[in-house]
């Protein structure tokens, strides 16, 4: 994420525009406790949702930062996502130190408050800026291979144990219901239900698809009301490009922390294999492209597994589970978009929506067909 994507762009020192930008971030930056004398803040190209700054150090052994812009129209509750995150660092820091660990400034991200001792500054205009220490030596990947997703399995593993004795109550939902199963139907029904942009008709078949499903797929939320599930502290994006690595090639530290929060552990298991594990493309027009890697499944259960000391025996049972339900839960998504109009996702072309609900739709299916080998291969690792 840091290092490796970092591109520095000359249009700072190129358009007039630019000029004022780093006025602007100048300015942002004096509200922060930095003790260190710092460079000019140039654009880090990383994510979809913020805008990011990293800010160099002038002298060579002192921290360098990253600066963001905290996206509030998707986290609308600013002041409860960044006291999540000072909640989970801060934990995760005292379990290092505990631990007598070496290295702790590489191993958990460090936030940087404001000269006022907030966590954020909000600027007159009402914008939300934070600062972190920037992670450094580090670099981060794209490409998953069995040997990436391995140690990924680790790293968020790992991160799920640090925070397992964390009261899943001590943090707010970031985005509410995110992984709310029972919430995304609900949605889709009252999409259903409105029909905005008439294409209900057309899609008899997906709706009776969802529907064959529903109940199973809201399985999670009937256990933990009934008390035979629990709800733990989850990462909630659980992409290798979140995970740094160390120059020998080790994670070190799980970043992009604004989707932190409560939910079932194999929600975050199953957000990866559905992207990660799948030989097609989220938005695959060709659906015979789309197969299960058990390799990569296998590869990234040892790692979390290795890891993840305390998950109970449902928890480990249901991880196969875990991987239709975050299909299956985009599939609801996507199609709720294409239902309303396209008024969330972003489209590259008319039918895009309708594209990629059939995508995961058949990713569902093909991990249908594979489950019994999946259970196979977590009751193996887990003798």
């Amino acid at each position: 994420m840091w290092l490796k994507f970092l591109r520095m762009s000359n249009f700072c020192c190129t358009f007039a525009g630019g000029f004022r930008l780093l006025y602007i971030m100048k300015e942002i930056l004096s509200h922060f406790a930095i003790w260190n004398e710092v460079g000019e803040p140039q654009p880090l190209r990383i994510g979809f949702i913020n805008d990011s700054f990293v800010v160099p150090a002038k002298r060579v052994g002192e921290p360098s930062y990253c600066l963001q812009r905290i996206n509030h129209r998707i986290f609308k509750d600013v002041e409860g996502l960044m006291r999540n995150i000072e909640v989970v660092t801060s934990h995760i820091r005292e379990k290092l130190l505990i631990a007598r660990e070496q290295d702790i400034e590489r191993k958990v991200l460090q936030l940087i408050p404001t000269k006022a001792n907030k966590l954020y500054y909000k600027t007159p205009e009402g914008d939300y800026w934070r600062l972190y220490v920037l992670v450094e030596p580090a670099t981060s990947q794209e490409k998953v291979t069995p040997m990436s997703a391995e140690l990924t399995g680790e790293a968020f593993g790992r991160f799920q144990r640090q925070l397992a004795d964390l009261p899943f109550n001590a943090l707010c939902e970031s985005i509410p219901n995110f992984h709310n199963m029972e919430f995304r139907l609900q949605e889709l029904d009252e999409a259903l239900a409105a029909d905005k942009a008439n294409r209900k008709a057309e899609c008899q078949d997906i709706i009776d698809w969802i529907n064959k499903r529903r109940e199973m797929m809201c399985l999670a939320e009937v256990l933990f009301r009934e008390g035979r599930l629990k709800k733990h502290i989850n990462h909630c994006d659980t992409k290798v490009n979140n995970v740094l690595f160390d120059e020998a090639g080790r994670p070190i530290c799980i970043v992009d922390l604004d989707t932190v929060m409560p939910g079932f552990v194999f929600s975050d298991f199953g957000d990866f294999m559905r992207t990660a594990a799948n030989k097609g493309l989220e938005d695959d027009p060709n659906l015979d492209n789309i197969h299960v890697d058990l390799e990569i499944f296998e590869a990234y259960a040892r790692g979390y597994l290795k890891e993840a000391t305390f998950l109970t025996e449902l928890e480990k049972e249901l991880l196969p589970y875990g991987c239709r339900l975050l299909s299956y839960m985009q599939t609801v998504r996507f199609f709720t978009d294409w239902i309303n109009g396209d008024t969330y996702y972003k489209i590259a072309y008319p039918e895009h929506n309708l594209v990629r609900t059939k995508a995961q739709l058949r990713l569902v299916e093909e991990q249908e067909k594979v489950e019994d080998e999946m259970k196979k291969i977590i009751a193996q690792l887990t003798k």
